[in-house]
């Protein structure tokens, strides 16, 4: 067997684009989230929706895996998965997650943590009814993060229910909807020189307003 011993100490970079400074910021965080996102979106080569989420699973061992953020408001992060899932049986189990953006050509990270709540039925309906057909009949194929004993069952189970729905309306399936994140913390994260990055977190408190802190890099 080969040997495996990849040096990357020497990967750096300067990080020296931007800044983040209490004078120029809102005392709302999701304010401070768009402005951020909507310059991500014009910047960023990839899609700027891609984001982190960690859960804890049901085996006591936490679990990242990008998802695609779908919708923000006041009140939290939307994003659809199968609930049925590893990640919707590990929600089930302890609903506290955390999300994480980074938009590299930006140089920056966002880090939310917050409770997972699943969104309104007719809210999870409204947006199934939006995807391509193809979506839709994947959401139904796919018992999603089950053992599949091959890719040649899984094309089976796409082609069955390619049959089942020809012609035919593709309704939500009841196991596969949306979530809301509702946001307890979030950490701004802007590279500067010399590792010294800006790192602004906000807390949610009692009265429903924002603490603001400035972390040490």
């Amino acid at each position: 067997m080969s040997k495996i011993d990849k040096n990357l100490a020497d990967n750096r970079r300067v990080y020296e684009k931007n800044e983040l400074l209490e004078s120029n910021i809102s005392g709302n965080p999701i304010e401070v989230f768009q402005k951020w996102f909507l310059e991500a979106q014009k910047m960023e080569s990839g899609e700027a929706n891609a984001m982190n989420i960690s859960t804890i699973g049901l085996d006591g061992f936490p679990k990242s895996r990008v998802v695609l953020l779908k919708r923000f408001t006041w009140e939290g992060f939307i994003f659809y998965t199968n609930y049925n899932s590893e990640k919707g049986k590990a929600i089930a189990n302890n609903s506290k997650v955390s999300l994480s953006f980074f938009w590299q050509t930006l140089e920056r990270q966002v880090i939310i943590k917050g409770v997972a709540e699943k969104i309104a039925a007719n809210l999870s309906d409204g947006y199934f009814e939006s995807r391509p057909n193809g979506s839709k009949i994947g959401a139904w194929a796919s018992n999603q993060s089950e053992i599949i004993q091959s890719r040649l069952m899984l094309d089976e189970q796409l082609i069955t229910f390619e049959q089942k729905f020809k012609n035919k309306e593709i309704p939500r399936p009841e196991n596969w909807g949306g979530y809301i994140i509702k946001p307890q913390v979030i950490e701004f994260w802007q590279g500067r020189p010399n590792r010294m990055h800006d790192r602004i977190r906000y807390t949610l408190q009692g009265d429903c307003n924002w603490l603001i802190d400035r972390l040490q890099p």
